[in-house]
């Protein structure tokens, strides 16, 4: 994408070209609509990893719903049930198969205070109401979200007057840019105000400046712990108009025949990353007011042209085109309902591609210290569904499955640090709770550092999220190669989470090390007639344990170090109990019994956690391969998919079961069945880590690396027939474009500025090259 030197542009010059798509020549790349969104979950939005909007696009009356990453209620708290003197009991109970007693003192004991956390929050709104003068219906109305330029934009026309408005958030200056233009007799002449559900004003801070302060008074609750007055946020709003006259009042400026406005906000809280807590050294409104003075008000092409390069810069690091009839003359609304009524848009599933990218970027990036929660970045509620927290048992993982491969890895670091953060409230979890050194967290945690078993005992156990979550940290070594990366922040994260494992682990009557107690993630199996989530060493355990430990060998190795902790993990994992297929059904045993299920058709399908996004079940396991097969099938038949994000790791699994066909259809219905028309995943409600899941699941049918070579169009659906995409990422470093025609590989490119052997498999062939550092290979099947 070339883009042009818009400091030489006037206003009204950049708003025509931008109308005109000079910055998006590839269908796949705008999300477009005929009329404005109805509510909420037809908004578009934006973000820059810190801040975050919704824009409504409406004519009449504007919305523009706002967030900051790190607004939250609540309030730092040690939750942590003192359990570690009865946890030997417990694990005895639950090994000798007396999991009705087991449980009832894990109530006892190990129950948290207080059991749960707070919500993410939004910001507030701002409202622009619109004079209309009377003026007709608007007509040529389109509004849009460029994905390669990260701008919202609506255009319509009232009378002979063409009305714009463009927004986006920059990373580079830290704010929300807004512009409004008026080209012709009629002039702009409304009100912009702010308003918040609860605890925020806001009133003039000069006269053409609003301020916004709050603070989150939390009443005190029976589980989510003690009320008072917590994170202090703030905001400013700044106006700068073209003609006219502009006026701060009240919580609103007020615009008057102006012939252009520019509005520039940013927000902050009192919120330390590094303390994990309120910081009241901290002044919000200080931060903000320095923020905006940072800008050149004037200069409004000179900020949109450094965040139009800055954003660009990383989001055309790839290209997609899926297809050759592109429906590109109707909107993205329409073209989805016709999915939904069973035809096969192509090009819409590229765009879908492309959109998960985009949303992980601007939800996931610095500025921003946050990693992306449940709804990456955006959120209309105080009290959000799940409190849109970071959930550690699938979801904030699903986040980020395609942050490497989808040539996004800064992305990665919100998270990587947050982990990273985590370890030191985490060990206070190890000790008190689960009596062992290392570091763990359990089911979810907030931007205060839980670590404490949240929501319920029988399901918010679970210890082994940190062995899942440091297995992100070690992808990213494996992808970028950096070394430095893996000693000073991926393998002490690692090594920890493994030395919590060592201490958890306890001998059943079989003589395997398990872990007790144990879960597998929110489904339960049935004993005795009676349901429970309560177990030891489910097979999701084990499959993660064994990733851990040899990542953790595996880099040692690297980093030429720990002789003696290789050798006890490489010992330990000998004493695991198996991952084993089940008699009953002949599929992958969820627990360590071949229980039956209580919910066959189960969201969570955690016992294929070694199938994907594991590596343990591949075809060079034959029964276990066979035995996921059988897995799916039994879950998908009994209704399991039926999540957004469930479908999205199901389009995953046939990926890696090389299983094209299925792995199609199941995007298909993802986007049919699961899918909002603004293009969010919907669980229901709104969850992101189905767009995400979704996203790595394409890239995972065309190009494949978790077994030592890069496996070209692995799982390639029949009515893919052509294709083209450019940047993916694979493991060893290699970045990899592919064409194909008529379902068959054309070329491929393969580059590495590393350079150094290679093996590539296609069709059943596989050949071992020699690249050059910097050099691309022409892989030719012709």
């Amino acid at each position: 994408m070339k883009v042009m030197n818009m400091k030489k542009m006037s206003y009204l010059v950049l708003a025509a070209a931008f109308h005109s798509g000079m910055y998006a020549s590839q269908p796949e790349s705008v999300l477009w609509y005929s009329q404005p969104a109805k509510d909420w979950h037809e908004a578009l939005p934006v973000g820059n990893g810190r801040l975050g909007a919704m824009v409504y696009g409406g004519y009449a009356s504007e919305t523009v719903q706002l967030n900051e990453e790190s607004l939250w209620a609540g309030c730092k708290t040690d939750a942590n049930s003192d359990a570690a003197a009865h946890l030997p009991e417990i694990q005895q109970l639950l090994l000798s198969g007396d999991v009705g007693r087991a449980l009832e003192l894990s109530e006892k004991y190990l129950r948290s205070d207080p059991l749960r956390i707070r919500s993410y929050q939004s910001f507030g709104e701002l409202k622009i109401d619109f004079f209309d003068g009377g003026a007709p219906q608007a007509t040529g109305y389109r509004r849009e979200l460029n994905l390669e330029t990260g701008i919202a934009s609506v255009a319509y026309a009232l009378g002979s007057t063409r009305y714009t408005r463009e927004l986006f958030i920059s990373a580079p200056d830290n704010a929300l840019v807004l512009r409004l233009t008026a080209g012709g007799p009629d002039k702009l002449t409304f009100r912009l105000s702010y308003a918040r559900e609860q605890d925020a004003t806001a009133f003039p801070a000069s006269e053409n400046e609003l301020e916004i302060k709050g603070q989150i008074i939390d009443l005190p609750a029976r589980e989510s712990g003690e009320g008072g007055l917590h994170m202090k946020f703030a905001g400013r709003i700044r106006g700068i108009n073209k003609g006219g006259r502009l006026t701060a009042a009240n919580n609103s400026i007020y615009v008057e025949n102006a012939d252009e406005v520019l509005f520039f906000l940013t927000a902050a809280t009192d919120y330390s990353f590094e303390k994990l807590d309120f910081d009241r050294s901290i002044n919000p409104s200080a931060v903000c007011k320095t923020i905006l003075d940072k800008l050149n008000a004037q200069d409004y092409a000179g900020i949109k042209d450094r965040h139009v390069r800055e954003h660009g810069a990383l989001m055309n690091r790839m290209s997609f085109t899926l297809g050759t009839d592109a429906p590109a003359s109707l909107p993205v609304d329409e073209r989805l309902q016709r999915v939904r009524d069973g035809a096969t848009d192509l090009p819409l599933i590229a765009l879908y591609f492309q959109y998960g990218r985009y949303l992980l970027l601007n939800s996931s990036r610095a500025p921003g210290r946050l990693p992306a929660n449940l709804q990456g970045i955006w959120c209309r509620d105080m009290q959000a569904a799940w409190s849109s927290d970071f959930h550690t048992n699938i979801n904030i993982q699903m986040n980020y499955w395609p942050a490497e491969v989808c040539n996004l890895p800064e992305t990665l670091l919100p998270f990587s640090r947050m982990i990273d953060a985590l370890r030191a409230p985490g060990r206070v979890t190890a000790q008190k709770t689960y009596n062992s050194g290392g570091w763990t967290v359990n089911h979810l945690t907030d931007p205060f550092g839980r670590t404490a078993i949240a929501d319920g005992v029988g399901w918010g156990t679970f210890p082994i999220a940190a062995s899942w979550l440091v297995l992100h940290q070690w992808e990213h070594y494996l992808f970028t190669g950096d070394a430095a990366y893996l000693r000073d922040e991926a393998y002490p994260c690692m090594k920890e989470a493994a030395e919590f494992i060592l201490g958890y682990l306890v001998k059943d009557r079989n003589g395997y090390l398990v872990t007790a107690p144990s879960n597998s993630p929110e489904n339960a199996y049935l004993l005795n007639g009676q349901a429970f989530h309560f177990t030891y060493a489910a097979t999701m355990d084990v499959e993660i344990i064994t990733e851990l430990f040899r990542a953790c060998i595996q880099a040692g190795k690297i980093l030429k170090r720990d002789d003696a902790f290789r050798k006890q993990l490489g010992d330990t994992l000998k004493k695991l109990p198996p991952v084993r297929v089940g008699k009953r059904y002949n599929t992958i045993q969820e627990w360590i019994e071949d229980y039956e299920e209580a919910e066959p058709g189960h969201r969570h399908i955690s016992h294929l956690f070694g199938l994907h996004p594991g590596t343990m079940i591949t075809p060079a396991t034959p029964a276990l391969f066979e035995g996921a097969r059988n897995t799916l099938a039994r879950r998908l038949s009994n209704g399991g998919g039926h999540t957004g994000w469930s479908r999205a790791w199901v389009i995953n699994f046939y990926a890696r079961l090389l299983d094209g066909e299925n792995a199609g259809k199941h995007v298909q219905a993802l986007l049919a069945k699961s899918t909002l028309n603004n293009l969010f995943d919907t669980h229901p409600p709104f969850q992101i880590d189905g767009n995400f899941g979704g996203t790595a699941g394409i890239a995972e049918m065309l190009l494949q690396s978790h077994n030592g070579e890069l496996h070209l169009l692995p799982a390639l659906p029949p009515d893919w027939t052509d294709g083209k995409i450019t940047g993916l990422r694979a493991r060893g470093g290699w970045t990899v474009d592919l064409q194909w025609e008529n379902g068959r590989l054309v070329s491929a490119g393969i580059s590495s500025k590393d350079g150094g052997k290679c093996k590539i498999h296609y069709g059943g062939q596989i050949r071992t090259v020699s690249i050059k550092a910097g050099e691309k290979y022409g892989y030719l099947t012709q």
